[in-house]
């Protein structure tokens, strides 16, 4: 039986792709959930649509982070679940790559989830889940991935010992590393659909199980990690690829 119901849960990013179906999972098992996001538009309309608190926080800006926990810890207390999903990326050859891009990516995907673990620790119930948002990336060497796959490989280490240091709270921090899921990123980049169906069947093709990854398939597995069932489960990265990277 899930322990979800009446647990307090922020998703980080939650108005899209992962997040939201995290969101959605968490809120169908009973959960009280706060989505966040920088977009003002995408956070009212996923908050609507899920019958969840959207509050608007960026990432990769510190003064929002102070922000949201303020206003989560006044409204709410203290919370259960933590899943720090927000993330962006930016692909081009190391001899290319500029510095915004690289200040870009790390602000959000290393520094803004470090900071929103580091805010919100204070205000986690002893017992609580945090989960990263990681990826398969982390953990293999793709060309023109370097500052992508680099702030997720950060990130499972900060990961791992946060673990360690939330123990005495036996507060679980693990992390999820999908690989290629289906989401609305590509078509934000503007690419054509036969361009993404094209992108699609390249990366189908070096999978296993010969399928792309859901959100929903990621979520569940958040969730599972969030729930009492995986009390005994603590500085771990949970793969998640179709056999990717075997």
């Amino acid at each position: 039986m899930s322990t979800i119901k009446g647990k307090i849960a922020l998703v980080t990013g939650g108005n899209s792709g992962i997040g939201y179906a995290t969101a959605k999972e968490l809120a169908a098992k009973g959960a009280t959930v706060i989505i966040t996001g920088r977009r003002k538009d995408a956070v009212e309309k996923a908050s609507a649509e899920l019958k969840v608190t959207g509050l608007i926080a960026d990432q990769a800006i510190l003064k929002d982070t102070d922000a949201l926990v303020n206003e989560v810890s006044q409204k709410f207390g203290k919370i259960d679940i933590l899943f720090i999903n927000a993330g962006i990326g930016a692909f081009a050859p190391i001899e290319q790559t500029i510095e915004e891009q690289f200040d870009s990516v790390m602000n959000v995907n290393l520094k803004g989830a470090y900071f929103t673990l580091s805010k919100f620790i204070p205000h986690l119930n002893d017992g609580a889940s945090v989960v990263f948002l990681s990826s398969n990336s982390a953990s293999m060497s793709v060309p023109n991935s370097s500052i992508y796959s680099s702030s997720k490989l950060a990130l499972n280490s900060v990961m791992k010992i946060a673990a360690l240091e939330l123990a005495p709270r036996k507060i679980r921090v693990n992390s999820v590393s999908p690989g290629p899921t289906k989401t609305e990123i590509m078509s934000k980049f503007g690419l054509e659909q036969a361009i993404i169906d094209q992108l699609n069947e390249g990366m189908i093709s070096q999978i296993p199980l010969a399928k792309m990854g859901t959100a929903e398939d990621v979520a569940k597995l958040v969730v599972y990690l969030s729930d009492e069932a995986a009390t005994f489960i603590t500085g771990s990265e949970f793969v998640i690829d179709g056999g990717m990277m075997l």
